[in-house]
């Protein structure tokens, strides 16, 4: 992780410690969805309005809002940011097998394919691992 980036982890922790923020420390998952919601709204309006400055700003607060909810996670011992780090690298591996596998591609629509065919395999074998649980 960037130095940054490590910085904004450890910002969140202490705005949840004992002697941090009031507000921060009351918040839970189910209460960071609103604010979650309403930082995707706002990177979204951005976006729409091709106004850059402004998408830095509020991709900086929803990636800030993502650290809030991985704290709050990590608090209750759910999973920690490390763990969300390594699943989405291992996931984006697993569906680009054009860039990190043996297949090719050689223009945006194959690309989007091969990506739906990765993940509705991925789903065939998670659907099987579960039932095979169950058995």
């Amino acid at each position: 992780m960037s130095k940054e980036f490590n910085k904004l982890v450890r910002i969140a922790a202490l705005l949840r410690a004992k002697n941090g923020c009031p507000w921060d420390k009351k918040q839970t998952i189910d209460s960071m969805l609103e604010h979650f919601l309403e930082e995707a709204d706002e990177v979204k309006q951005a976006m729409n309005k091709k106004d850059y400055k402004n998408l830095r700003e509020e991709l900086g607060d929803l990636i800030f809002t993502m650290l809030m909810i991985t704290q709050i996670a990590k608090e209750r011992k759910l999973f920690n940011i490390n763990q969300v780090l390594r699943d989405i690298d291992k996931k984006i591996r697993r569906r680009h097998t054009w860039v990190f596998g043996k297949h090719k591609v050689k223009t945006a629509e194959e690309a989007l394919a091969m990506w739906k065919k990765n993940k509705m395999r991925e789903s065939v074998l998670a659907a099987r691992a579960i039932k095979k649980k169950r058995t």
